[in-house]
């Protein structure tokens, strides 16, 4: 931009004999920009700080410099698999959970998680201080919002049970949770599963005292990775160097957003001014050392935890067919 504006004022001194340099300024900008190779990232839900990263590298122009032009977009209704599936984009926002049902049988989708965006599961349930939820037993006899999804279901039946509680006496009340905080504050349920970094965040900055327990601190199983960046198997095999380019140029927004939690708010914030700056403030501050925690490489997949994972959905009859070992990820494409 620069450049055409400098053209354009040295024409109009100058007169019809720059004219042409204005216009060669123009192609050069022109060449520059088709120079990059597009990449479409879909995110999983609107903006928050489990996409910081993402904002932060093309904000500073890490995309670039890898000879990327990334663009952002809202998922479909259907979710980003199946755009990422499609060919629609190269990469998307997905959770290891979730993304089960699309790894095998006859619906299975050609998508590979090829990042963890955040090394631990932080996610767990949410309820009132003081009213005996602490422990998952405390959730009988408690209305919990619920998705009605099998293998969420599952893992609740499983830790309230390990915990000495039953599982029938959970009650299971739709969940039209849009508000977190609100919902607890008016009593419309008593329990709601949440992803600490955002909607534990938004209660402690909205000044509602909680119980709160982790999945993962219950049953090490359940400290499987989420979220995750998806990609198209059909463009990692005919683009690995794209994908490469891309992740190494993404690995360097999320490890500034560990390092600078309070500039990344502020970019994030800059690309979504429709968030709350406080709330993004302080969940940025919670995830800052929880990006890449105890590994060495950000996005680093332990294929341990992931097999895990996927065994335990495979003894509870979870998954038909069940999912092979190694299933669904990769970490080949992370910088070395």
């Amino acid at each position: 931009m620069k450049n055409t504006g400098l053209a354009i004022l040295t024409a109009a001194v100058l007169a019809a004999s720059l004219t042409a340099c204005a216009g060669n300024g123009n192609q050069a900008v022109n060449m520059e920009t088709s120079d990059l190779k597009k990449v479409t990232f879909v995110l999983d839900w609107t903006p928050n700080t489990n996409h910081t990263g993402l904002y932060v590298a093309k904000e500073k122009g890490y995309f670039k410099d890898a000879g990327l032009e990334v663009d952002i977009v809202q998922p479909p209704e259907d979710g980003a698999e199946v755009l990422v599936a499609s060919g629609k984009a190269q990469f998307g926002m997905s959770f290891q959970d979730s993304m089960a049902p699309a790894l095998v049988g006859e619906n299975a989708l050609p998508i590979t998680a090829v990042a963890a965006v955040i090394q631990h599961n932080t996610s767990g349930i949410i309820s009132r201080k003081g009213e005996g939820l602490a422990s998952p037993k405390g959730m009988e006899g408690k209305n919990y919002a619920t998705w009605d999804l099998p293998v969420e279901k599952a893992m609740v039946r499983d830790v309230v049970e390990a915990d000495g509680g039953d599982f029938s006496k959970v009650q299971l009340v739709p969940s039209t949770v849009t508000d977190e905080v609100s919902a607890l504050k008016s009593k419309t349920v008593d329990a709601i599963w949440i992803f600490y970094a955002w909607a534990g965040v938004k209660m402690e900055v909205e000044g509602l005292e909680t119980d709160y327990f982790k999945f993962a601190d219950l049953n090490p199983v359940f400290d499987y990775y989420t979220p995750v960046v998806i990609a198209g198997n059909e463009f990692l095999k005919e683009d690995p160097e794209t994908a490469r380019a891309f992740l190494s140029a993404l690995s360097k927004g999320y490890e500034d957003a560990q390092k600078n939690p309070q500039e990344a708010a502020q970019i994030l914030r800059k690309a979504a001014p429709e968030l709350d700056e406080k709330l993004v403030m302080e969940s940025q501050k919670y995830l800052a050392d929880k990006y890449q925690d105890d590994v060495d490489v950000w996005g680093y997949i332990d294929p341990v935890r992931w097999n895990r994972f996927y065994e335990w959905l495979n003894e509870n009859g979870l998954s038909s067919p069940e999912i092979p070992e190694n299933t669904g990820f990769t970490n080949d494409f992370l910088p070395q």
